[in-house]
């Protein structure tokens, strides 16, 4: 091959007739979209990706994602407040649910928000997630702490809260 080839020209036997259409049809990106969204939310940026990925011209995806946010089936702020309820229900700090919102193309600003608004007490948390791994009693030496702090960094808590999960009186 000399020259680059469009998508569309190199995969055109994999395609019946029409079907290329298919992908350039505002009804069908909508429709697709209405698809994912009934299994569960998706950030805006997501989901323009993930109609793309599956074939949909970029532009025709953006705008049938946009008329979805307008009518109101889809919803950056919906999805933040799921996903932020979901990781806190695993056992997720505040410095991982953000990165991982961050990772999918969502508004800081409105992560910051959502995190204040709806994120529990961290410390708590950090507490708990502690208890459940490594049972009620502190860390005995500094290698044990060591290893607790770790575990509870690699869940997304910050510094504070591990100091306060670890301490041999952070119980409550």
């Amino acid at each position: 091959m000399s020259q680059p080839e469009s998508i569309n020209t190199l995969h055109a036997d994999l395609f019946t007739p029409g079907e290329e259409d298919r992908f350039s049809n505002p009804a069908e990106a909508r429709k697709k979209a209405m698809d994912y969204l009934a299994r569960r939310e998706y950030g805006r940026r997501e989901l323009i990706d993930k109609l793309v990925s599956a074939g949909f011209e970029p532009v025709i995806t953006a705008g049938a994602v946009e008329r979805l946010g307008e009518d109101g089936l889809q919803d950056d702020r919906r999805f933040v407040e799921n996903f932020v309820q979901s990781r806190i229900s695993q056992g997720k700090g505040p410095v991982r649910v953000h990165a991982d919102l961050r990772q999918r193309g969502l508004d800081v600003g409105l992560v910051d928000e959502v995190l204040a608004e709806e994120g529990p007490d961290w410390f708590s948390l950090a507490r708990q997630v502690r208890t459940k791994k490594f049972g009620s009693t502190p860390p005995g030496d500094f290698q044990e702490k060591a290893r607790q702090m770790r575990f509870l960094q690699y869940r997304g808590f910050d510094q504070a809260h591990i100091q306060a999960a670890v301490a041999a009186n952070g119980d409550d």
